[in-house]
Formats: C-alpha cells, sequence, structure tokens
C-alpha cells in the first residue's frame, strides 16, 4: 500500500493444465486463464509513512487471504468459479427464468452472483433505499435487473432465485432459511417498481447510444454518453450512474461523468434555494475556543439557580447587551434545558433574572457543545453577559416530550418483533403533540400488524419495567444489547436506555423513569414517506387518552344517528350502506329508462340538412352520465346524423354531442358542442364521434339549439 502496514508476499497460484491457454506470472502470457492465483500470504514487517520510509512494526504478522470459490474451483475440478456446483444450480435456474438455452451467456452469471450478495444484505438488514448500504444493494439488484432485461424479460424473475438459493446454501446458513420470506417481499417489490421505469428509462439511453456523433477531438477519442442524459436517467429513472456506465461500456461507449456532476451540483443547488433553509444560530469560531462547554444538568432536574449567561447572540454574531422586546440566543454555563438532538425537540420555558425575564421558545447546539436558549427578553433593564439567571423549563411540555421519546423506543422494539429484524430507525420527531418515526421497510404495514405493534407496545407500557440507563464503553453496550444506527457518530462512553427485556438502545435524549409513566400508546396513522422507508405517527399519554374519548364521542353520536348502541353500529352501517347501493343500482336503471323514454319520440324531432338528420334537444332530468346513453340510443336509429342534446340542473348545462355515419367525413361532434357551449359562456370538446361540455343555464340555450342545423347547413356546404 501507499502508507500504513506492509511487507513482502507470496502468492499461490493453481495450474490448471497445458489445455487453457496462458503462462506463469511473470511471463509474456501471464495474462491467460491457465495459473489462477488462490492465496495470498503478506508478512507484515514495515509501516510507510507519507514519505515513503519503511519503520519496524512493534508486532510484525501475517495477513493470509484464500479464495475460498477458486479453491472450490479446484476441488469440484472446473475451471472458473462459475463452474462450481453452486453457482451452476443458480445460472441454470437464472436460464429457466429468463428462456435462455446458452449457459454460458454472461448475463446469467452476473444474476446469478448479484441474487446470492441481495439475498445476503437483506438477511443481514439492509434494505433497498436512496442512502447508504440501502443504496448499494439498490445498485445491485437494478444491474440484474437489467442483464434481465437484456435477456428479453418484461415481467418480474428475480426474486424467483430466492428459493434456488435457500435451497443450495440454507443448510449452511439457516438464517437465510429463515428470513426467505422477507428476502422474497423485498425484492419483488423493488423489483415492481423499477420495471415501471426500465423500459423507458432504456429507450432514453438506447438512443442516447445510437447516436454515432463522436465529441470533439480526434477520430479516436471515445464516444460519450452526455452528462445530462445520465443524469436524467439517474434523476427520473433511478438508474444509478454507474448502471448506464455498464450499458454505455458493453458499446465501447463511456459517460460524461463531469458533465453529470455538473447536472447533480445544479440540482442540489435547486434543493437548496427552494427549500429557504436557514440557520437558526451560528457559533463564531473565536467562541468555540473561548467559551467553557455548557454542563447538561436536565437529566437529574427541570429547573436550577445560578445559571450564568456567558454570551448572547445574534445571526451568528456576538452581542453587549439585549434590551427590552429583542430576540436573541443566550449561552449559559449550565442548564437544565434540552437542545434539539436526536429527533427530540428542543426545551422551552424562561430565564429568570433581577433584571426581567427571557422566554426561551426552543433550545439548540451550537457547535456539538453549547446550548444555545432562543428566545426574547422582557426587562426594564438590558440583559448582559455575566447575569446571573433561574432556569426553569415548561415541565407540561417537557414530561409530555418525555413519554413520546421513551415510546419511540418501545415502538422500534415492537415493530422489529412484528415485522422483522431488517427494521432500523431511519429517523425521528419527538414533540410534545406527537412522536414521528421513520423506519425500513419495503412495503406498507397491514392493518392486523399495526394492531399488533400498538399491542406490544401497550403490552410493554402495563407492565411498567423500569427504564434503566446505564453508561458504559461502546463496545461494552453493543455486547449489553444495545442498538446503535447505522451512520450515526457515538464517542467512547455512551448512554444506554433499557426497558425491561424488551428494547435496549443507545440514546441521549431523556426519558420516563418506568414504562407505565406513558400511560397510553396510540397509533393514528402509517404511510410511505420514501422509497423504503415507511411513517408511524403516534400518540401517548393524556394526548392518546383524549383521542380514545374523542372517538368514542364520534362513535356515540353515528350511533345516535343510525339509532344504534355498541356493536350494533357496524352492523346498522353495513346495513345502511347495503340499502345505498342496492336504492343507486335501481336509480341507474330508472335513470336508463328515462333516458330511454325520452329519446323514443325525439328521432322523430330531426331535420334533414343535406342528407344529414340533425337533432337538438334540452331534456332536463338527465345526468351526464344518461345523456350519453340517450345519444348511443339515438344514433343507431338516424345513422348519418349530428346529434346535440342538453339537460340542465342547479343553474349549470351539461352538452353532449355525436356525429354517426357518413356524416363523420363533413363535421366533427368536438366542433358541435364547442359552439353551443360556447354561446352559454362554457368549453366543450372531444372525439370526433363524441364530445361532452357544459355551461350556464341561460336564455342563449333555446336560441342556439334552434339555430344548430343552420349552423351545420354552413358548416357542410
Amino acid at each position: 500500500a501507499d502508507t500504513g502496514p506492509c511487507g513482502p508476499c507470496t502468492e499461490i497460484f493453481y495450474d490448471h493444465g497445458a489445455h487453457i491457454p496462458g503462462g506463469p506470472p511473470g511471463s509474456p502470457d501471464e495474462d491467460g486463464d491457465r495459473y489462477i492465483e488462490i492465496w495470498n500470504l503478506v508478512f507484515m514487517q514495515f509501516d510507510r509513512a507519507d514519505d515513503g520510509s519503511l519503520s519496524a512494526l512493534p508486532a510484525p504478522c501475517v495477513d493470509t487471504g484464500m479464495g475460498l470459490e477458486r479453491l472450490a474451483a479446484i476441488l469440484q475440478h472446473v475451471h472458473t468459479n462459475y463452474e462450481i456446483d453452486l453457482f451452476q444450480t443458480l445460472i441454470r435456474t437464472a436460464a429457466k427464468l429468463t428462456a435462455i438455452t446458452d449457459l454460458e451467456n454472461k448475463s446469467l452469471r452476473v444474476i446469478a452472483d448479484h441474487i446470492r450478495a441481495c439475498s445476503f444484505l437483506i438477511v443481514d438488514g439492509v434494505m433497498p433505499s436512496n442512502e447508504g448500504r440501502g443504496y448499494v444493494l439498490r445498485r445491485i439488484i437494478r444491474r440484474a435487473l437489467r442483464h434481465g432485461w437484456m435477456l428479453g424479460v418484461r415481467g418480474d424473475f428475480f426474486w424467483k432465485m430466492v428459493a434456488p438459493l435457500v435451497a443450495e446454501m440454507g443448510e449452511a446458513y439457516p438464517e437465510l432459511v429463515a428470513r426467505q420470506a422477507l428476502v422474497e417481499a423485498a425484492l419483488r417489490k423493488e423489483e415492481e417498481r423499477f420495471a415501471e421505469t426500465l423500459e423507458n428509462g432504456m429507450k432514453l439511453l438506447e438512443s442516447a447510444l445510437a447516436d454515432n456523433t463522436r465529441p470533439a477531438g480526434t477520430m479516436a477519442s471515445p464516444k460519450l454518453v452526455p452528462g445530462q442524459v445520465a443524469f436524467t436517467l439517474y434523476d427520473t429513472y433511478g438508474f444509478p450512474v454507474d448502471l448506464t456506465a455498464d450499458v454505455a461500456r458493453e458499446r465501447g461507449w463511456s459517460v460524461d461523468m463531469a458533465g453529470f456532476e455538473v447536472a447533480m451540483n445544479e440540482q442540489r443547488e435547486r434543493a437548496r434555494a427552494a427549500s429557504h433553509f436557514e440557520s437558526k444560530g451560528q457559533l463564531p469560531a473565536e467562541m468555540a475556543s473561548s467559551l467553557p462547554v455548557t454542563v447538561f444538568s436536565g437529566y437529574e432536574a427541570c429547573s436550577e439557580s445560578g445559571e450564568r449567561v456567558l454570551a448572547l447572540l445574534r445571526g451568528g454574531r456576538r452581542l453587549d447587551s439585549l434590551a427590552d422586546g429583542e430576540e436573541a440566543i443566550v449561552i449559559l454555563d449550565r442548564t437544565p434545558f434540552y437542545a434539539e438532538s436526536g429527533g427530540q425537540v428542543g426545551d422551552s420555558g424562561v430565564l429568570i433574572s433581577s433584571a426581567g425575564r427571557f422566554i426561551v421558545s426552543d433550545t439548540l447546539k451550537l457547535g456539538g457543545a453549547f446550548h444555545g436558549h432562543v428566545g426574547r427578553w422582557q426587562g426594564t433593564t438590558a440583559l448582559v453577559p455575566g447575569s446571573a439567571v433561574e432556569a426553569a423549563v415548561d415541565v407540561d411540555r417537557r414530561q409530555a416530550i418525555v413519554l413520546n421519546h421513551s415510546a419511540t423506543h418501545l415502538l422500534h422494539a415492537a415493530l422489529r418483533k412484528v415485522l422483522g429484524e431488517h427494521v432500523t430507525q431511519k429517523g425521528s420527531l419527538v414533540a410534545p403533540d406527537r412522536l414521528r418515526f421513520d423506519f425500513s421497510h419495503f412495503q406498507p404495514i397491514a392493518a392486523d400488524e399495526l394492531r399488533r405493534v400498538e399491542n406490544l407496545v401497550n403490552d410493554e407500557i402495563r407492565a411498567n419495567a423500569e427504564a434503566e440507563i446505564r453508561h458504559m464503553g461502546y463496545d461494552e453496550a453493543i455486547e449489553f444489547g444495545a442498538m446503535a444506527l447505522f451512520g450515526e457518530k457515538y464517542g467512547d462512553e455512551v448512554r444506554v436506555l433499557r426497558m425491561g427485556d424488551f428494547s435496549t438502545e443507545l440514546c441521549g435524549g431523556t426519558h420516563v423513569s418506568r414504562a407505565g409513566d406513558i400511560g397510553l400508546f396510540k397509533i393514528l396513522g402509517e404511510g410511505g414517506v420514501a422509497s423504503g422507508i415507511r411513517r408511524i405517527e403516534a400518540i401517548t399519554g393524556a394526548a392518546a387518552t383524549a383521542h380514545v374519548v374523542e372517538e368514542e364521542m364520534r362513535l356515540g353520536e353515528i350511533g345516535h344517528l343510525l339509532s344504534a348502541q355498541g356493536n350494533e353500529v357496524v352492523d346498522k352501517l353495513r346495513q345502511l350502506l347495503d340499502r345505498q347501493r342496492k336504492l343507486e343500482r335501481e336509480l341507474e336503471t330508472l335513470k336508463a329508462r328515462a333516458a330511454s323514454a325520452a329519446t323514443a319520440d325525439l328521432a322523430d324531432q330531426a331535420v334533414d340538412v343535406g342528407g344529414i338528420k340533425v337533432l337538438a334537444a334540452r331534456i332536463d332530468g338527465l345526468d351526464a352520465k344518461s345523456l350519453r346513453e340517450a345519444v348511443d340510443n339515438l344514433k343507431p336509429k338516424l345513422g348519418d346524423c349530428v346529434i346535440l342534446l342538453a339537460a340542465g340542473a342547479d343553474g349549470r348545462i351539461s352538452l353532449v354531442g355525436a356525429v354517426g355515419g357518413a356524416a363523420l367525413g363533413r363535421i366533427k361532434a368536438g366542433e358541435v358542442v364547442a359552439h353551443v357551449a360556447a354561446a352559454i359562456g362554457g368549453k366543450g370538446g372531444g372525439r370526433a364521434d363524441m364530445a361532452q361540455g357544459g355551461g350556464n343555464d341561460t336564455a342563449e340555450l333555446a336560441a342556439v339549439l334552434s339555430a344548430l342545423p343552420a349552423w351545420i347547413a354552413e358548416r357542410t356546404a
């Protein structure tokens, strides 16, 4: 390596025989496949510095690595990894699913390799997403699907390879057997999602690749997929840029990565501009180095006296004083106010001094080590640095936040028990009025699953286990069973929250003393917020109780309206809906009869205009659907015809027009409806044979209907 531990190495090669082209390592023919490296040992003796100098390692060692599949190929007397029994089973399955007979097809190898990688990633708890490990998984899946598309597959196929993989590897990896259904469901959902855009995206890419124009320069310069095309494929069709590069490489092209990055940066700038994001507070660099770190005392108490104002901030600039009515950020040497962090919102309350009160509306973390109290000063004299204050958190608000935060931990554990261990937190909001929890999952949660989650949380609340807080080293916490969030940064010492045997997580937030303090947990809703990310919103404590009471009141009101009680409400409502549907069907039948009756004599009112039967009439009492049925009934009777029927209701007119037979070559239904609609202040249009429109119910309608035959005569002359 360029830097770090290093030393001489030895490589072990296997000679597959003279029938395979290629020479030994170091020979002119070493690029052949006869000699394959199967093992490598590095004798670590030195540490290479940035300047290239070597110093002896205090503890020399041997770093060894063996190619498991290459060794399997030797033991099974085959030449390549893809010829071993494991891959042959998967390749034959891929060939069957894609209807390919050539087992040497490289796309089959890609699909076989990728089903294994994807399945084990999902078993390991990684789900397809647009960030981190989930994005790597999504890229692998989509590359496999693209190779299926190349083989002519236009339906789902990839997820069907999970069962053969389980049959082949399940004995050695029982976790693969246990989570087969999860893997299949996750891959199937991802396959369905990508199939919707794959074909359109490939058409765009094929169009770009069909352009034989070379970029400016020599004739030998490579063909480039424009960066904007690669970005459109990524942004609109979900094509990872390396997938676009794969396709391009197969055609001897490459991707204009510089142009792609330009388009990406422009998109980021647009997103920033659209968000109108403005930092609530910035800490000047000189303050971060000169001020002592804020000591947080809010775990033990919600009020304290004797705190001292260290600094006043506004707009990232230090203030000398704060006058009555002015807003600013106050930094204290010590505070019971929790600063917004880990999804938990900041505390509010008041800072009291002999000169007045600073009303705290929010508390922020500044520079990672300082608590900034955001608010407005109300005082007879100015607030200045050095002032002593009494800090008092809004206790009721803090308690509501605490209940929601502890419930979030129970919710996370319940989701993992009901849906599977692939569920991991992807974001949260813990506010006084509600909690919001985002998590990885590939499909909507069924109603019975949501009930089980809610019941599990409430069971733990009633069990009333102690909310135990421990401080320990990170590795010790993980061994203790604490769940850490992937991508989060933790210090050497962490704070662990454990509630019974149900939930153990790393968390720096404020929590209940016992699970029973939460009182009641109620889920308000569940939905998707991004690909592979679901969201649950819920309430706890008094808010949950009030919600249940309100629901009971609504149910009671519905029961009163239905003249039903308790369990009778559902049956009574079902009967009422059944009756409504029956009446609606009867009404439709009556409308159809009315339309038929209304049109029975209308055919006789048609006038002949140059061989075209023209009928223009108003029939009140019919809706748009009935008007269409009336027109459909009249067309066969009139043959070569132009029909315009109108019906009025609530001051509005519905229009339906039709042209039939030979008249279609002389006038369009859309023109007729648009003409009549314009006369009554409306609009209309449609196909040549059928059109609809509407307007206001005015006196002009009768005139335009009576004049329609003459208008058609002019148009068809």
